[in-house]
């Protein structure tokens, strides 16, 4: 991932202070595109 992809994800995870800043910058990659995923993008099944 680049760098300006996570820093646009990391601050999408801060505006939902779901995480405080010293965690998400702890995180790896794939867990910053995890937490991404689960509260942002949009699944078939939510719309059922």
């Amino acid at each position: 991932m680049s760098q300006l992809e996570r820093n646009d994800k990391m601050e999408h995870l801060l505006e939902k202070n779901k995480f405080n800043e010293e965690t998400i910058y702890n995180m790896t990659d794939e867990q910053i595109e995890y937490f991404h995923w689960l509260y942002f993008e949009d699944s078939v099944y939510d719309l059922m």
